[in-house]
């Protein structure tokens, strides 16, 4: 059973060493070193759908890696179709829903769904509106309990609200904060339902987000990794633990 979470609803700079982003090429060149990324050594998919979610201010792109990978391990792995992660949070989970949505009609079967940072967000989300069609999420460095992100970020993302807000999302003068009434916030506020499996995979070296907003209150839940919060998305042990957690809904 998913234990409650608490979200705290104000965001908090966090003091987090951002430079250590830089080191994310050190996790890309450990990836492609490592068997698992080959798909030695990690357990056979059942061809279920498996949708990867991107980060704030990213595109499906950069995870069509993980994407490959995941095909290549024995998963039907589609992307988002997001579009570009910098959006209306409500915008951008009814365009994953819609992605979901095709996937589980195709396959007949619930999806999982992997979403990096804000992209885990989204996916914990949207599962608790569409728990029928998903068997689980995995979070990647995902601050679901609340906004706690390096001071940069939350610049950048006060940026994209005040442009959306000013073109054409005044209709949530609250949008990408925790007081927005939207379906999409209500939801993310919510625990996950009981028939939704959870992952929340997190660094204590991240240097984007605090990673004490990245874990459950459920600790089996909760898989630690060393490395960068970029580099979630190319980290072998990342893999690994995806590959193994995946292979454990059937």
């Amino acid at each position: 059973m998913t234990a409650t979470q608490t979200f705290e609803k104000n965001r908090r700079a966090a003091d987090v060493p951002l430079w250590r982003e830089a080191m994310v090429g050190l996790d890309w060149m450990s990836l492609h070193a490592s068997p698992v990324y080959y798909g030695w050594g990690v357990p056979r998919g059942d061809q279920s759908a498996v949708i990867v979610v991107p980060g704030f201010l990213a595109t499906d792109h950069y995870l069509w890696e993980m994407n490959l990978w995941l095909r290549r391990i024995g998963y039907r792995a589609r992307m988002s179709r997001i579009g570009w992660n910098a959006e209306c949070l409500n915008v951008l989970t009814d365009r994953l829903g819609e992605t979901i949505e095709k996937a589980y009609v195709e396959t007949g079967r619930k999806v999982h769904l992997i979403g990096h940072s804000l992209g885990g967000v989204l996916s914990r989300s949207i599962a608790a509106r569409q728990a029928d069609k998903v068997a689980s999420v995995v979070t990647l460095g995902s601050p679901f309990r609340g906004v706690r992100s390096h001071p940069l970020v939350l610049d950048r993302a006060d940026d994209v609200r005040n442009f959306f807000l000013r073109k054409r999302r005044a209709e949530w003068p609250d949008c990408y904060t925790g007081y927005c009434t939207c379906p999409a916030v209500s939801a993310m506020q919510a625990p996950l339902p009981d028939e939704v499996r959870a992952t929340a995979i997190y660094t204590k070296t991240d240097g984007v987000v605090d990673w004490q907003v990245c874990v459950s209150n459920e600790p089996a839940e909760n898989f630690e990794v060393k490395g960068t919060h970029i580099g979630l998305a190319f980290n072998p042990h990342v893999y690994e633990l995806i590959a193994r957690r995946l292979a454990a809904q059937g």
